[in-house]
């Protein structure tokens, strides 16, 4: 079972390249970032998990200029977004920075998805919060014929273009991994595309079985994400079957980051490389 790491790159903590760099001197197989372009000052949606918005939702840099960053420095180190608000974005310009970013790594990345929670953000961009879900079906499915075909076409109710031409092709062939981050919906969602899950950990090992069961037999590529540092709930997840866990990684300065990652390390220091 592979190990990564999930956190919140900002102007406030470690950068990174320095964080890509420590993850990959302690064995960790990948690191993935989240996505916001903005928090609207309204607050009308609901946090993830209640309360307080984290101050890091506010601050996080942007995942694609930082995973470019990152991997100017690392070589071996997988570089995903948990996830990549794709709802909110164009879909030919998105295609472009995935398989950029897939080349400049050498084929390392890893794509994300999410259909978002902060419906104020969505609809800063123009997206209507209602039909997001078909919205980001429609980008899956077109997206992918930017990355594998020479010609792209794609006539839909949300994504339409006539023939085009585009390039660098990924560097992962047919393309990127892709991920459908989210619970049973976007469990549903990754098995009608045949693509990969990320559901949040639960906190109970009883309960891993059921929701690994969400994906109704279908085997497809999970990665949990925010695993808390709990050897019960790595263990349960390795006897499950899932490909990856991703640990939480508090945003906090250089000396405390690392050490942060060390205690981590101690946790997940068996399924290591």
């Amino acid at each position: 079972m592979k190990i990564g790491i999930t956190t919140f790159v900002t102007d406030e903590g470690i950068s990174g390249p320095k964080l890509g760099l420590a993850l990959e001197e302690r064995g960790f197989e990948s690191l993935f970032l989240p996505e916001h372009s903005h928090i609207p000052a309204s607050r009308k949606s609901s946090a993830p998990g209640g309360g307080e918005l984290p101050r890091v939702y506010y601050r996080a840099l942007d995942p694609f200029v930082t995973l470019g960053a990152i991997a100017a420095v690392t070589e071996r180190l997988i570089l995903g977004t948990s996830v990549t608000l794709l709802v909110q974005r164009d879909v030919i310009h998105t295609a472009k920075e995935v398989a950029s970013l897939d080349l400049i790594s050498n084929g390392r990345f890893v794509f994300g998805v999410g259909a978002g929670w902060n419906r104020e953000e969505m609809a800063d961009h123009g997206t209507d919060p209602r039909t997001r879900g078909a919205r980001l079906d429609e980008q899956l499915e077109a997206i992918r014929k930017i990355w594998t075909e020479d010609l792209a076409e794609y006539h839909g109710r949300f994504v339409d273009f006539d023939p085009m031409y585009a390039w660098p092709k990924p560097v992962q062939q047919p393309h990127p991994p892709i991920f459908i981050g989210g619970g049973e919906s976007a469990a549903q969602r990754a098995i009608r595309h045949g693509v990969g899950w990320i559901p949040a950990a639960v906190n109970d090992p009883a309960a891993i079985p059921a929701q690994v069961a969400q994906l109704d037999g279908n085997d497809l590529p999970v990665t949990v994400a925010f695993v808390p540092l709990d050897p019960a709930l790595v263990d349960g997840y390795a006897e499950a079957g899932v490909q990856r866990l991703v640990f939480s990684l508090p945003t906090l300065p250089e000396s405390e980051t690392l050490r942060t990652l060390d205690e981590i390390t101690k946790i997940a220091e068996r399924r290591l490389a």
